[in-house]
C-alpha cells in the first residue's frame, strides 16, 4: 500500500499547522542555547517526530504512548532549553482528543499538566518573567483542548447518523410513494381489461347453450383481453424493474455529495449498447456499492471509473477511507456478485494502492455481441 505520510481525512484542516508548528519546534529547539548538545537535540526531536507519527495514525493505546513519549520531550525542552517550548504540547492535545478510550484521554490530559507542573517546580526557585505568566492559562487550555475535540468529533459523529438516519427514511418514502404509483397503475391498467373478461366470462357461459356463435365470439373478446392484459403486465414489470445506469450514476453522486463525501465521476470511455437487465443489474450493483462507501469505508472521496478493459465493460468504485481492514464481505458484496455472476461478469472488493477499498465490477461484451448477431 506504500508509505502512509499523512490521513487523507485530516489534511484539509490540520496538514499545514502541524507543518509550520513542527518547523517552528525544531528551528527553535537547534537555534538555542542549552546545555544539550547537538546530536542529543537531534535524538529528542527524531523521539517526538515518531511519537507524533504513530499518534496520527492510531487511536488505541499506542495513541496514548505516543502522547506520553512526547510530552517527555517538551518537558525536557523546557527545562533546559526554554518553557515557552511547551506552547507546542497543542500537537499532541489536539491527537488525544481522537483517542478511542476516556480512560487514555484522562490520562493523557493528566500528563499535560504534569508537564506543566513539572517545569513550574523547577523553575520555583527563579522566578518567570512577566513573559512567562502566560504559560499558565496555556495548561489549562492545554488540558481542556482534548475534551473540545473529543466533544466536536462526537457531534459530527452524530450529524453524520443523522444523514444516514435521514437518507434512509427518504428511501422508504420513495419506495412508499412508489408502491402506491405500481398500485395506481395495476388498477389504471388491469383493472378495466380484467373487469371485462369477467363480463365476457359470464357473457359466455350465457350463451353457450343458447347461441354458440355468439359464445364463440364473446370467447375470442376474452382471449384478445386476455393478451392485452399480458402485454399490459409485461409493460409495467419492465418499466418498474428498468434502471438506467446513467440516471443512477447521478443518484448514487448525489447521494455521496449528501453524505458528506467528494464524488467523482470519471468516463474513459462510453458504455457499449446494453441490454435492459444488463444496464438494471450494474445500476444495482453500482448502489449497492455506493451504500457500502456510506456506511463503512469513513471516506471523504469516492471516484466511480468507467472504461473499457480486454473486452468488458468495467465499472470501479473507489475510496479514501479505511479499507477491509475491519469490514467482512458481508450480504450487499453477496449481492453484488449475484448479480454480475447472473451476467458472466464478476463483483470483487479488494484495498486500494493508496488506501481505502477498490469495488470491480466486470461485465463481459463477447457473449452479448454474439447474441446480438445472432
Amino acid at each position: 500500500m506504500g508509505l502512509r505520510i499523512y490521513p487523507k481525512e485530516q489534511m484539509k484542516h490540520y496538514l499545514i499547522i502541524d507543518a509550520i508548528s513542527i518547523v517552528f519546534l525544531i528551528f527553535i529547539v537547534l537555534e538555542a542555547e542549552s546545555v544539550l548538545a547537538l546530536p542529543v537535540r537531534l535524538l529528542l526531536l527524531a523521539i517526538f517526530l515518531f511519537s507524533y507519527y504513530i499518534a496520527l495514525w492510531h487511536k488505541d493505546v499506542r495513541l496514548l504512548l505516543a502522547v506520553l513519549g512526547g510530552i517527555s520531550i517538551l518537558t525536557v525542552f523546557g527545562i533546559l532549553i526554554n518553557p515557552p517550548l511547551l506552547l507546542f504540547g497543542f500537537i499532541f492535545a489536539d491527537l488525544l482528543g481522537r483517542a478511542a478510550s476516556h480512560w487514555h484521554r484522562g490520562i493523557g490530559i493528566a500528563a499535560i499538566g504534569g508537564m506543566f507542573l513539572t517545569v513550574f517546580f523547577i523553575y520555583s526557585n527563579a522566578e518567570f518573567s512577566w513573559e512567562h505568566n502566560f504559560l499558565l492559562p496555556v495548561m489549562i487550555l492545554q488540558m481542556v483542548y482534548p475534551l473540545l475535540v473529543y466533544i466536536r468529533g462526537k457531534n459530527l459523529h452524530l450529524k453524520d447518523e443523522l444523514l444516514v438516519a435521514n437518507h434512509q427514511l427518504e428511501q422508504q418514502y420513495i419506495e412508499e410513494q412508489e408502491r402506491h404509483r405500481i398500485a395506481r397503475d395495476l388498477h389504471d391498467t388491469l383493472g378495466q381489461t380484467l373487469t371485462m373478461i369477467k363480463l365476457k366470462s359470464e357473457l359466455s357461459a350465457k350463451w353457450i347453450d343458447h347461441d354458440k356463435e355468439q359464445a364463440k365470439k364473446e370467447l375470442l373478446d376474452i382471449l384478445s383481453s386476455s393478451r392485452i392484459a399480458l402485454k399490459q403486465v409485461r409493460e409495467l414489470v419492465s418499466e418498474m424493474k428498468f434502471i438506467p445506469l446513467d440516471k443512477e450514476i447521478e443518484q448514487v453522486k448525489t447521494i455521496l455529495t449528501q453524505a458528506g463525501m467528494e464524488a467523482t465521476v470519471e468516463v474513459v470511455e462510453q458504455p457499449p449498447l446494453l441490454s435492459s437487465v444488463e444496464e438494471t443489474m450494474l445500476s444495482l450493483s453500482l448502489r449497492e456499492a455506493a451504500t457500502n462507501v456510506i456506511k463503512h469505508s469513513e471516506a471523504t472521496n469516492c471516484l466511480i471509473r468507467l472504461t473499457m478493459e480486454n473486452d468488458a465493460y468495467v465499472i470501479r468504485i473507489v475510496d479514501d477511507g479505511i479499507g477491509l481492514r475491519q469490514a467482512s464481505i458481508g450480504n450487499g458484496m453477496q449481492s453484488m456478485q449475484e448479480r454480475m455472476q447472473a451476467l458472466l461478469g464478476t463483483a470483487a472488493v479488494a484495498d486500494g494502492e493508496g488506501g481505502g477499498a477498490v469495488v470491480t465490477l466486470r461485465l463481459p461484451l463477447r457473449h452479448h455481441e454474439r447474441s446480438a448477431m445472432k
